[in-house]
């Protein structure tokens, strides 16, 4: 995609579908219930703690470009709405999967056909592989399928909304343990201090050689 999303950016618009979809009674979103969206602590990865200003900023670079709109529905408080269905033609269970994909990050096909059924019902995984395909094989490719990480059963599918995410990996790093933290730690330091000690070893050096030098003119 050209238009690459930060991860608030990322988050606003994967809540509006949601909550588009989720509880269309309430859609489009006022400013506070889309901060609050946005900072629920279930169904979200990571969660996020956004000022209302955040979102402001989010929505005025999302509106740039052509994700969401003001609605014009209510004279009384400013609403929003994501424009993916108008201007990227995606149909409901497209947009469920890409919702998730924005609010939770990488996921495999079972997680999506899961937590996509508050949205939209799929019979079975292969119809999620199904819209997965059709989202990756686009002309202007909306997902993409991460390589299979050792050890894991499934490879995930993340979003391209942010950009094309590491494909070295799937998922994300494991936290090391404390000792082998420790330990690295102080080699990293040991590789600083030899590095420091050599270049002090090649600056006294060069003192020396100007020393020697400046003899030699009275000797």
């Amino acid at each position: 995609m050209e238009t690459v999303l930060n991860e608030v950016e990322a988050r606003v618009l994967g809540c509006l579908i949601e909550k588009e979809m989720t509880t269309p009674e309430y859609y489009p979103l006022s400013l506070n219930a889309l901060t609050n969206a946005c900072n629920q602590k279930s169904n979200r990865d990571p969660v996020m703690a956004l000022a209302e200003e955040d979102v402001v900023r989010a929505l005025n670079r999302l509106r740039f470009n052509q994700l969401t709109v003001v609605s014009g529905e209510s004279s009384r408080v400013a609403k929003y709405r994501h424009l993916l269905a108008e201007n990227m033609g995606l149909v409901p269970a497209e947009l469920a999967v890409v919702s998730e994909l924005l609010v939770r990050g990488p996921q495999t096909v079972g997680e999506l056909r899961t937590r996509c059924e508050r949205m939209h019902p799929f019979e079975d995984l292969a119809e999620v592989e199904d819209v997965l395909r059709e989202l990756i094989d686009r002309e202007d490719p909306l997902v993409v399928r991460l390589p299979r990480q050792t050890g894991r059963k499934e490879a995930r599918n993340a979003h391209l909304f942010s950009g094309k995410p590491d494909m070295t990996m799937d998922g994300q790093d494991v936290a090391p343990e404390p000792a082998r933290a420790r330990v690295t730690a102080a080699d990293e330091r040991m590789v600083k201090l030899e590095e420091e000690v050599a270049a002090l070893r090649s600056e006294v050096a060069g003192l020396r050689q100007i020393v020697d030098e400046f003899r030699s003119q009275f000797e």
